[in-house]
């Protein structure tokens, strides 16, 4: 992700119900190479759409904990995010970071069945999590080896 992809990748957060809704600010934090925790930021796009999905990841080693994927409405069901946490499974496996985790909306069925075709596995939940509506999140995290 580069600092000029922030407005489309807020454009897409923006249209999506469950992707949490950030100021450029934060976005341009994520791009600092020297912040603290580290992050890693990518994008998918295509010449004639331009920027039409993007991910977010903390690193605390060993650990990395997915933030945010968004895919444009337009997009979905095409591969995208799939091509997303690909990238980030390489970048990590490169950075020797030996766990991913993240948390899903439970009524997130279609985000769910991805991680779980991923090799993600449900730890746990945190009860009335999400407000608006009021809902479970559900705990997953996968290892990573070389």
């Amino acid at each position: 992700m580069r600092v000029e992809d922030i407005p489309r990748v807020i454009e897409i957060a923006d249209a999506l119900d469950h992707a949490p809704k950030w100021v450029p600010e934060v976005y341009e934090r994520v791009l600092d190479p020297q912040a603290s925790p580290a992050r890693i930021a990518l994008v998918a796009g295509n010449p004639d759409a331009g920027v039409v999905g993007f991910l977010l990841a903390v690193l605390i080693p060993p650990h990395a904990e997915l933030e945010m994927i968004g895919v444009a409405k337009q997009a979905q069901q095409q591969g995208i995010a799939r091509y997303l946490m690909a990238g980030l499974m390489s970048e990590l496996i490169e950075g020797q970071i030996s766990e991913v985790l993240l948390e899903v909306r439970e009524s997130n069925h279609p985000a769910r069945m991805l991680y779980a075709s991923l090799g993600f596995v449900e730890t746990g939940r945190r009860p009335s999590y999400y407000p608006d509506p009021e809902e479970d999140a559900i705990l997953l995290r996968r290892s990573l080896s070389r």
